[in-house]
C-alpha cells in the first residue's frame, strides 16, 4: 500500500535519510525505532509528504506523491494521510467535535455532515460523551484521542504517528497503544509510528530500526 524507493534527504553536508527503501501493507502496524538523530522523524515527514526528498519516490495506493503539483499533493495528503504528533496541536477555542471536523471542512464537506462524521469517530475512540468539551477541559490522554480521531476522520489510507505517546503517563500511553491495535482490527487502519516506547514497538506487527539514516 505504501512503497518508498531509495529516499535521500540532506541538510547541508549532513545526510539525514540515506537511501531508505521500504514497503508497508494495508492494515499493517509498523513501528520505527532508533536513537535520537537517527533520521526517524525526517523519514516519517518524507513518507507523509510533509517534506520533499532530495531523491527517491513514495507511492501511496499507487500514486507517486512527489510527482503531484503542490495543490493536488496537499489535497491528496488531507484525504489519504492522517498525522498524529507528540503534541496534539488541537485548536484551543474549538470543541473536540469541531477539532475533528477540521479536515472534513478543508475537504469541502458541509458543517452538519462533518460534525456528524466527527462525532462518530470520537465515539469509536471512546470520547462520545466529550464532544463539546474544549481541549482545556480534557486530560492529556483524552486530548491525544481527539488528535487520533482527527487523523482518522477522512478515513485515510495510512496514519503517520510521531511519538504519539511521548507526552503521556504510562497508563494513558498503554490505552493509546491498545487503541491503535483496536483501530487496525476494527477499521483495517494502517499505521507507521515512531516511538521510543519498547512496549508499543513490541505490540506492532513489525519494527524497523534506524541508524545513521538507514533502516
Amino acid at each position: 500500500m505504501l512503497v518508498a524507493e531509495n529516499l535521500v534527504k540532506k541538510y547541508g553536508s549532513l545526510t539525514v535519510v540515506n537511501g531508505v527503501s521500504l514497503s508497508i501493507g494495508k492494515g499493517e502496524v509498523v513501528s520505527v525505532v532508533g536513537q535520537s538523530g537517527a533520521g526517524k522523524s525526517t523519514l516519517l515527514h518524507l513518507l507523509g509528504a510533509l517534506d520533499k526528498p532530495d531523491s527517491g519516490s513514495v507511492l501511496i495506493d499507487g500514486t507517486d506523491i512527489f510527482k503531484l503539483p503542490a495543490k493536488k499533493q496537499a489535497a491528496f495528503r488531507n484525504k489519504h494521510i492522517g498525522f498524529v504528533f507528540q503534541f496534539h496541536h488541537l485548536l484551543p477555542e474549538f470543541s473536540a467535535v469541531e477539532n475533528v471536523s477540521v479536515p472534513l471542512w478543508i475537504a469541502g464537506q458541509g458543517r452538519k455532515q462533518a460534525m456528524d462524521n466527527a462525532a462518530a469517530i470520537l465515539d469509536i475512540v471512546g470520547l462520545g460523551n466529550k464532544l463539546d468539551n474544549k481541549p482545556s477541559e480534557l486530560s492529556g490522554g483524552e486530548q491525544q484521542r481527539v488528535a487520533i480521531a482527527r487523523a482518522l476522520v477522512n478515513k485515510p489510507s495510512i496514519i503517520m504517528a510521531d511519538e504519539p505517546t511521548g507526552n503521556l503517563d504510562s497508563a494513558n500511553a498503554q490505552s493509546i497503544h491498545q487503541l491503535f491495535i483496536d483501530l487496525r482490527n476494527k477499521l483495517g487502519q494502517t499505521f507507521v509510528m515512531i516511538t521510543h516506547n519498547e512496549e508499543l514497538a513490541g505490540m506492532t506487527d513489525r519494527t524497523l530500526t534506524m541508524k545513521d539514516g538507514k533502516i
